[in-house]
C-alpha cells in the first residue's frame, strides 16, 4: 500500500485564523459608534427596518387568487356595462389591511368616501388606498428625513433631527388630504363652469321631443369633449335611470356626488317638477336662464378682483425698476462728490 506523500509546509506561511463570530457583532458595533457616534447602531436599525419593510410589503399587498377562479361559472352578460355599474366593485386592493385602515366609526367612513367620490375616486378601495397612502407617505417622509438629518452633519442634533423629521412626516401624512381637496375643488369646478352650457343642450333635447333620460344620455355623449367629470356624472345617471333605480334616489345620489350647488337647486327643480306634474321644459327653461346670468355675475367677479389682484405684482415688479432708473443716477453722483470732498 502505498500511501500519499506530504508536502512540506512552506517556510513563512502561517494559516489564518478563521473569523471570530462573536467578535464580529462588537466590532460592527465599534464602527458604527466611530462613524456616525454612539447613535450609530441606532441609525443602523432604522435603515435595516426600512428595508425590510420595503421588501417584505408587496407580499402583504399581493392579492391571493381564486381558487374558484379557473372555473366558468360567469355568465357572459354579466359583463354588460349597466350589471356592472350596479355591482359593489372593489378590486381588492390592501383587502387584508382593511380592518387597519378603514375606521370603525360609520359616519367618518361615509364622509371620507363622500370626499372620495367628489374627487373622481368611486371605488369602494379607494377608503383604504386613501388611508393607506397617508400613512405610508407620513412614515416615509419621516424615517427618510430622519436618516439624513442625522447622517449627513459630521456632529448632528438629535432634538433638531427629531422635530425636523416630525414637521416632514406630517407633512407627507397630510399631503394626501390636501390632493383629494384639490382634485375636489377643480372637479366641482370643471362641473361649475359647463353645467349652463349642459343646461342648455338638455332644454333643446327635451323641447326637441326627447324624455329627461334620453336627453341627459345624450347631453354625457356630448359634454365629454368640454368636460369629463359632468359628462361621466350624467353618463352614471343614465345608466342607473336604465338600471331600473329610483328617479328621485339617482337625482339625490348625483348631486351628492357632484357637491355642487347649482346640481343640487337642479336636482330640486327636477323632483318637484315630478311630484306636481309641471312641465320639466319649462322649468328647465327658467333655470337655465338663472344659470347663464349666474354664471355671468360669476366672470364680471372675477374680473372685478383682478386689478385687486394686479397690484401687488406691479408694485413689486415696476416701482423698484422706476425709483432705481430715478434715483440711480442722482445717488451715484452724490457718492461720487462725497468721495471726492473727503
Amino acid at each position: 500500500m502505498v500511501l500519499p506523500l506530504q508536502a512540506d509546509p512552506i517556510p513563512g506561511a502561517e494559516i489564518a485564523p478563521g473569523p471570530d463570530q462573536t467578535g464580529l457583532i462588537s466590532r460592527l458595533w465599534q464602527a458604527l459608534e466611530d462613524s456616525y457616534g454612539t447613535a450609530g447602531p441606532f441609525y443602523a436599525v432604522i435603515v435595516l427596518g426600512v428595508l425590510l419593510v420595503l421588501i417584505f410589503l408587496p407580499f402583504l399587498m399581493r392579492k391571493q387568487k381564486d381558487p374558484l377562479a379557473r372555473f366558468s361559472f360567469r355568465d357572459e352578460r354579466l359583463d354588460d356595462e349597466l350589471v356592472r355599474l350596479r355591482e359593489n366593485s372593489d378590486d381588492g386592493s390592501l383587502q387584508k389591511l382593511a380592518p387597519y385602515l378603514e375606521p370603525s366609526d360609520q359616519e367618518q367612513l361615509s364622509a371620507t368616501r363622500t370626499d372620495l367620490r367628489a374627487a373622481g375616486y368611486k371605488s369602494r378601495s379607494a377608503v383604504r388606498v386613501y388611508f393607506f397612502a397617508k400613512a405610508a407617505m407620513g412614515l416615509t417622509l419621516l424615517l427618510g428625513a430622519l436618516v439624513l438629518t442625522l447622517l449627513v452633519p459630521e456632529e448632528p442634533d438629535i432634538t433638531f433631527s427629531i422635530i425636523l423629521s416630525c414637521v416632514i412626516g406630517l407633512f407627507g401624512y397630510f399631503l394626501p388630504i390636501y390632493w383629494v381637496k384639490r382634485q375636489g375643488a377643480v372637479r366641482q369646478e370643471s362641473i361649475q363652469n359647463h353645467f349652463p352650457d349642459a343646461m342648455d343642450m338638455m332644454l333643446v333635447c327635451i323641447e326637441g321631443g326627447q324624455s329627461l333620460d334620453q336627453a341627459m344620455a345624450r347631453v354625457g355623449e356630448e359634454m365629454a369633449t368640454s368636460s369629463s367629470p359632468l359628462s361621466e356624472e350624467l353618463q352614471i345617471v343614465t345608466y342607473e335611470f336604465r338600471a331600473g333605480k329610483d328617479r328621485s334616489s339617482v337625482l339625490r345620489d348625483f348631486a351628492e356626488r357632484c357637491n355642487v350647488n347649482d346640481i343640487s337647486s337642479f336636482v330640486t327643480v327636477l323632483i318637484q317638477s315630478q311630484q306636481f306634474g309641471t312641465s320639466v321644459a319649462q322649468a328647465l327653461r327658467v333655470y337655465a336662464a338663472e344659470m347663464r346670468d349666474k354664471r355671468l355675475m360669476r366672470a364680471e367677479e372675477k374680473a372685478n378682483v383682478l386689478p385687486t389682484k394686479l397690484t401687488l405684482g406691479t408694485m413689486m415688479f415696476t416701482v423698484p425698476p422706476l425709483i432705481l432708473i430715478l434715483v440711480g443716477p442722482s445717488f451715484i453722483m452724490i457718492v461720487r462728490s462725497l468721495a471726492g470732498f473727503g
